[in-house]
């Protein structure tokens, strides 16, 4: 469809939280997932990176997720479950804001239920940086920015000299 402008760190629209999606709504979904992977793969090409994307990043209100590792999926009104106890720190970063990076704490494993693009039931287990990127992008259907998780104030950094 097409490559959608990314919300940027201070748009308050980022901190709304997202709506549910409902059976009839599928057209529109579909337009924005075409939309969400249209802008993930632009992002891809001009930063090096991005592996999955929420609609809210673009201004889409929606409870709606899209992964793009291997091949695509597609999180419809997804719930997070089975929050493993262990936790693992990592450097998150993010699409609305491109140079930070932000120390986090997320759970090492967790379990998402979702709807698919056919309105099926899909559930998933995911671990290590899987789970950490899906509770990041689940975060954005609900207003939360990786900067409101940092574990400390010193928990900042700049892509640009990390590697310094």
């Amino acid at each position: 469809m097409a490559v959608k402008e990314i919300l940027l760190l201070g748009n308050p629209k980022l901190y709304d939280r997202s709506e549910p999606i409902a059976e009839d709504d599928l057209d529109p979904v579909r337009a924005a997932a075409e939309d969400l992977h249209d802008t993930l793969l632009d992002f891809r090409k001009r930063y090096g990176a991005g592996r999955a994307i929420a609609a809210p990043q673009i201004g889409c209100m929606k409870r709606l997720i899209y992964l793009f590792i291997h091949e695509p999926v597609v999180f419809i009104n997804p719930r997070l479950e089975d929050l493993s106890r262990e936790m693992i720190e990592v450097w998150d970063d993010c699409m609305c804001f491109p140079d930070l990076l932000v120390r986090v704490q997320r759970h090492k494993a967790c379990t998402v239920r979702f709807k698919d693009l056919e309105w099926h039931d899909r559930t998933m287990r995911l671990s290590g940086d899987l789970s950490e990127l899906l509770q990041h992008e689940y975060d954005h259907l609900d207003g939360i920015l990786a900067v409101s998780r940092a574990m400390d104030g010193r928990s900042f950094a700049l892509r640009s000299r990390k590697r310094q």
